[in-house]
Order: structure tokens, then sequence, then C-alpha cells
């Protein structure tokens, strides 16, 4: 312990400057303490996003990172709540039991809201509606208005999603393969290997705008049957971040900005 009294050889002017500087010292420690405590103390926000969804969440290679429309509106909400967000990279078949095993906090992806997955999932409002397409070769000869039109044929569709079991209930089809992508499946419609493929029709068309595939086409005629929305999700017991993420949404509404979320991305 320092002994601050005075001795023949301390000046009482040295000695109050003394205490100055360390009163001085303490007060930035403090203050540099609180900052630190601040940084630590932003909430992190892990959200899940697959690498194919293009033009919702896709691996851009040049940056080695997820990005896409669903990734910017997690951002727009997480920036809106306060809090930091980390894009997880998952297939999309794993989505759903990396948010229930606590490995993510939130899905933002192209993930259609169903009954099926809302008994395991918590869903939050709307964010954009958009439901199936059928991808088949430009030289397709017939037209397609509904499934009924693909009756007998071999057909896929990508795993995990609502579309596989759809298509099974069915029972028009003899064959319906699983692909991991949308690409992987509109690859073998090009080579051949199936007539019709099923998926998102966003997600095709955007990939039909970029150029891929140009041998193929969206049926121009089908009617879809499929409509849905897509939604956020949480774990089912997240009321809380639910809660919050809901009020974000309404918020990046009201503002335009989810508009121009999706505008930008030419959804």
């Amino acid at each position: 312990m320092i002994d601050y009294s005075p001795t023949p050889r301390t000046p009482l002017r040295w000695l109050s400057r003394l205490r100055h500087h360390c009163i001085l010292a303490a007060a930035a420690l403090g203050l540099a303490t609180a900052g630190v405590s601040a940084v630590q103390a932003q909430e992190t926000l892990i959200a899940g996003g697959t690498p194919s969804g293009i033009p919702f969440t896709f691996l851009d290679v040049s940056s080695g990172k997820i990005t896409g429309a669903m990734v910017d509106l997690i951002e727009a909400v997480g920036q809106d709540m306060g809090a930091q967000v980390e894009i997880k990279e998952s297939p999309f078949n794993a989505l759903i039991p990396s948010l229930t095993s606590g490995k993510i906090d939130i899905i933002s992806a192209a993930m259609l809201r169903t009954p099926e997955r809302a008994k395991v999932v918590a869903f939050s409002d709307d964010v954009y509606p958009y439901g199936e397409g059928v991808i088949v070769k430009r030289d397709h000869q017939g037209d397609i208005h509904t499934l009924d039109d693909l009756k007998g044929q071999v057909v896929g569709a990508q795993v995990g999603t609502t579309y596989v079991r759809q298509l099974q209930a069915t029972g028009l089809f003899p064959e319906i393969r699983n692909y991991d992508t949308l690409a992987d499946m509109m690859r073998d419609v090009s080579l051949g290997r199936i007539v019709a493929g099923i998926g998102d029709a966003p997600v095709m068309a955007y990939q039909l705008k970029q150029g891929r595939f140009a041998d193929l086409e969206l049926a121009p005629d089908y009617q879809q049957q499929m409509v849905g929305d897509v939604a956020l999700a949480v774990a089912k017991d997240n009321t809380a971040l639910l809660e919050r993420v809901n009020a974000s949404l309404a918020r990046l509404k009201a503002s335009g900005k989810l508009d121009a979320i999706f505008t930008k991305w030419g959804l």
C-alpha cells in the first residue's frame, strides 16, 4: 500500500497531483471495463442457411460466405433487435434438426410453413409467398397444366422439401428421385434422366435467369397446387425470441425494407 502521508521530502502540491492522477486512472479503467462488458453482452443470433437455395440463401464462391435474400433479411432483423448475426451453413434437410438440437437459434432459408413442420418448430409471421414450379425441357411434348399431365413419368424433387411427400401422396408417379439441390435436379432433367422436376418456382426461375440450363424452362401453363409462405423459424419453446422476431418483421414491413430486400434479389 502506498503511504500518502506528507514527509519533509514530499511537497503537498505534488501529493495532491498524484492523488488526482490516480482518480483519473481509476475512472478510465472503469469506463474501459464497462465498454468491454457492453461488447461482450451483445447478443449473437446464429442463423441456419443453405448453400444452394439461390437467390434466398446460397454460397458466394468469391467470398466463401452464405448470401442471398434471406441472409439480408435476418441481418436486418438482427440489426433491428440490436443483435449480431452469424450465418451457419447447413443442408436444407438438416436445418430443423440443427434448430431442435440447439446448434442454431433461427432458420432463415426458403422454408415453407407447413402443419407438419409447425409441430416441431415455431414459425414467424409470413415473409414471402410462393409455390412450386415444374421444370422441363423446352422441347417437351404436351402441355402441363397440373401434375396429372405428368402421370406415369419419372420426376424429381429436392430432398427435405414438402414436395417429396406431396408428390408421393398423388400416386401418379412410378418413381420420384430425390436430389440434394435443385441444380442437381435440373441437371438430370437436362440430361434426360428424369422427365420433369418439381421445386421452388422462384429458385428455379432465378437459375434460368442467370443463363444456366438454357435448354430448360418452367412449364408456362402449370397451375400451382402447393402454394405456401416462407417464414423464419425458431425452437418451439423459444416464445421470447419469436415475439422479438415478429416485432422486428412488422417494423421492416412497415418501413418498406422487407419488400426492398426481395426486390433487390429479383423476387
